[in-house]
């Protein structure tokens, strides 16, 4: 069973950048479909994201489209969210999620393992 851990998260200003860092523990990330997700206070949990084995990756949520990049790097087991030219709008708890499939899926309910989040905020 596969442990996740996101760390990157903050405080930024707008037009600022961050990245987010998803690591995971208990077995190798090779095989899984990787997701990233948001969820804002008092909204629900929006899929963004996602990369599959073959690196083939997939934006779901057009509000971050051109901003956002997700990648992966098999060797450190770890899955990165690079976000540019964040708006306040972005602030939320970003999480990312995995699952045993050979290509992205777009809904939390698809995800069989989650991280608990990392907080960001993006000042005015």
């Amino acid at each position: 069973q596969v442990q996740l851990v996101e760390s990157g998260g903050g405080l930024v200003q707008a037009g600022g950048s961050l990245r987010l860092s998803c690591a995971a523990s208990g077995d190798t990330l090779d095989d899984y479909v990787i997701g990233w997700f948001r969820q804002a206070p008092g909204k629900e949990r929006e899929g963004m994201l996602c990369i599959d084995r073959r690196f083939r990756s997939m934006v779901y949520a057009d509000s971050v489209k051109g901003r956002f990049t997700i990648s992966r790097d098999n060797a450190e087991n770890t899955v990165l969210l690079q976000m540019n030219s964040l708006k306040p709008e972005d602030t939320a708890v970003y999480y990312c999620a995995a699952v045993l499939r050979p290509w992205c899926v777009s809904h939390p309910s698809d995800y069989a393992y989650w991280g608990h989040g990392t907080q960001v905020t993006v000042s005015s």
